[in-house]
């Protein structure tokens, strides 16, 4: 009898290299370090192994581990002839899925939905970028999983991260609270729950259950570096910058984080943490630079990353960089790069020349398409910040105070309340000397400036 995964999907390979696999499977699921390891174990023991080589090509294309994804998709069309239909069928979804198209995962899953690695593939979740650009798709294909799965606990942690994006914040909570009950070390349960936090608006109680569960229960998360920017989001929030240089130089260090969580990671916290009011000697770039290489961010395998890269070229000053990005972009096969990513890149280069104005308003006309790329809400809104930054070099201050009002309205943060008080303050400035320059008093001006910046 052929070996089995943990949910009994049969594995077409000697019990060796399926128990390789399923401790690579079992450590994606948890977010634990060593899956591409485990993957990469299986294979050795089975060379024609085609879901080892699958799983192994998934990472190294999704997680930017260092694999010849080329090499690995051969190997899987190679041998995939020799597992069940529901193996040949999985890795017919990755092949498709790594050139572009997504949609035969989305098949599968109607079909074997207790496929747990690619169900995990399909949500933009803290390991993948998801394969559709619609939340609700994303919530449809995984509510639709339920039955397979009744109260496992991965599942669990899984629905919970979908319920948060749904603002159905408390039915989230109640799911991490009860998966980390069974699976104290369980990501993305763990994940669901940080979103709640910060979305909620409690930073102060989110940081002391981050701290406390990653040097405890997820101390063998591999993706630490992203809960650790949870933690220094809530910092931001809080207005605590002292502390957030103490997180980025304890655990954000681009050298501490693995593959493209460099980008996602250090490089967005390093960017969010410049644009706050009153930062100063915030670290520049090009650490994260050298640690992703050029490669990832003139031609992100992703939109996520591609997000992400764009703002990191504005970040450097790299007017070279952003300009190859936008053209490659502009040529690519998957729709996302062309209409989001392609102009997002074009308009962080209006600010980059000094078109301060022009490229808050190009950025305006892609705040309901960002959502497209993937990640959380969190995530996109480091756009929605570079936006506000634009706005106010370009003097539009009542579009800004309107954009962090609405910020405001979501969720309390000292840090935004800060950036509003400088808007006021900025837009009082500029209407004294309109009117000065237009025959009052300074006296007046200065009374009148005064009034609406107390608004």
């Amino acid at each position: 009898m052929l070996p089995r995964d943990r949910y009994g999907l049969t594995l077409s390979t000697g019990p060796d290299a399926a128990a390789a696999y399923s401790r690579g499977l079992d450590d994606l699921l948890r977010l634990r370090t060593g899956s591409a390891g485990a993957f990469a174990t299986s294979i050795v023991l089975d060379p024609r192994f085609a879901l080892g080589h699958a799983g192994l090509a998934l990472v190294g294309h999704d997680l930017c581990v260092e694999v010849d994804v080329v090499g690995r998709m051969r190997d899987a069309k190679r041998w995939a002839h020799l597992g069940t239909e529901r193996e040949q069928s999985h890795v017919a979804a990755v092949l498709a899925h790594l050139r572009g198209d997504s949609r035969p995962i989305i098949d599968h899953l109607a079909r074997f939905p207790v496929d747990a690695l690619l169900l995990s593939a399909a949500v933009p979740t803290i390991a993948f970028a998801g394969v559709t650009e619609v939340p609700e798709q994303a919530w449809a294909i995984v509510e639709g999983a339920a039955p397979a799965y009744g109260d496992d606990w991965w599942y669990a942690g899984l629905l919970a991260f979908i319920r948060q994006e749904q603002e159905r914040f408390e039915e989230s909570m109640e799911l991490a609270v009860a998966s980390l009950a069974e699976q104290p070390d369980a990501g993305h349960s763990a994940h669901a729950r940080a979103h709640v936090h910060y979305e909620t608006g409690d930073h102060a109680g989110g940081l002391g259950w981050m701290d406390a569960w990653v040097t405890g229960d997820g101390a063998a998360i591999e993706s630490l570096s992203h809960f650790s920017w949870h933690a220094a989001l809530h910092e931001l929030s809080l207005g605590d910058l002292d502390a957030v240089r103490r997180r980025y130089d304890g655990q954000l260090r681009p050298e501490l984080a693995t593959g493209c969580r460099a980008l996602v990671d250090s490089g967005s916290l390093l960017i969010r943490w410049a644009l706050t009011p009153d930062a100063e000697d915030v670290p520049g770039l090009e650490q994260v630079a050298t640690a992703v290489g050029r490669d990832v961010l003139v031609r992100p395998a992703t939109p996520f990353l591609g997000m992400h890269a764009a703002a990191t070229l504005l970040a450097l000053g790299d007017g070279a960089g952003l300009t190859s990005l936008a053209t490659w972009a502009s040529a690519h096969g998957h729709a996302t790069h062309r209409e989001v990513v392609a102009p997002l890149a074009r308009a962080l280069h209006q600010l980059h020349s000094g078109q301060a104005s022009t490229a808050a308003s190009s950025l305006a006309s892609l705040a309901a398409s960002v959502r497209r790329v993937g990640g959380s809400d969190a995530q996109r809104e480091l756009v929605e910040e570079i936006r506000i930054a634009a706005l106010l070099r370009a003097d539009r201050f009542d579009e800004a105070r309107d954009l962090i009002d609405r910020r405001l309205d979501r969720r309390p943060s000292a840090r935004d309340a800060a950036w509003r008080r400088q808007c006021r303050a900025a837009a009082g400035r500029q209407l004294a000397t309109q009117l000065g320059q237009s025959g009052e008093t300074e006296t007046e001006a200065s009374a009148e400036a005064s009034a609406i910046a107390s608004l």
